[in-house]
């Protein structure tokens, strides 16, 4: 039961693939009535096709995180549809460039930026009001590792994550006056079209692997179920914090 989400209401962008999938599938899962958001419409139907073939109740409604009007239609229609929403996920994210800093243009990483960090202040901003009013609510961020390493590749991308992680705390310290819990999610290396680049190559796959305590990367369920232990009664005390879920490789060492 500490798990049951029944009766409430998930918002998740960037739902209709890879960890957002999983997070709407897991979501729905446990009882909760499912908003799939992603910015193509077909792909977000497929995903509530597959939830409603399992007796679960979701809808799909596009959304491009680099637009605010879009944002407020889709928590607009998420409150037409279900009448509240409980559970904001900001699992959407962009990351249009990979290789060195040096060759990073101003406007993609303001692109980067925005989408990535900005985009999920505008969500709290839109849907904390309702969850204070209820005084309930969580508020999920999907971060990653790499906000705590650097990179030679991926460092704008890294960047905006640890941009999230501290955005997560302030409006944990916002917010959480309203039992609305605020928390991110730092996933490792999972198998995802979006991390394709990264585990699809043999050397940077078998580096993260050899790092990793559980010796494999990770798949979309991983990080599924600890969004829904955020979600529900099992993560109550819980605000303020980052996750990390990434098969031990920060924190474990290597030999």
């Amino acid at each position: 039961m500490m798990f049951d989400l029944t009766g409430k209401v998930a918002v998740v962008t960037g739902g209709s693939r890879g960890i957002g999938r999983s997070i709407c599938e897991q979501m729905a899962a446990h009882g909760a009535k499912v908003v799939v958001s992603s910015r193509k419409l077909p792909a977000c139907e497929e995903v509530v096709k597959g939830i409603k073939a399992k007796g679960g109740e979701a809808t799909a409604v596009a959304a491009s995180i680099s637009d605010k009007a879009q944002l407020e239609n889709l928590v607009a229609e998420a409150r037409k549809a279900y009448g509240r929403i409980d559970i904001m996920v900001c699992n959407a994210a962009s990351n249009p460039y990979f290789g060195p800093l040096t060759g990073l243009k101003d406007e993609v990483f303001q692109k980067i930026m925005q989408n990535n960090v900005m985009s999920n202040l505008w969500l709290m901003n839109m849907v904390g009001p309702e969850m204070a009013e209820r005084k309930d609510g969580a508020f999920i961020i999907v971060s990653s590792i790499g906000a705590l390493v650097g990179s030679a590749h991926i460092a704008a991308y890294n960047m905006s994550k640890a941009a999230d992680l501290s955005l997560v705390k302030s409006l944990a310290m916002e917010w959480g006056k309203h039992n609305i819990r605020v928390n991110a999610i730092a996933p490792g290396l999972i198998q995802t079209d979006f991390a394709k680049a990264l585990w699809d190559n043999p050397q940077i796959r078998a580096a993260q692997e050899s790092k990793a305590a559980l010796k494999r990367i990770g798949q979309p369920d991983d990080i599924g179920g600890v969004a829904v232990f955020l979600a529900s009664k099992a993560g109550n005390f819980v605000c303020g914090q980052c996750i990390i879920a990434d098969g031990g490789v920060i924190g474990a060492g290597a030999e």
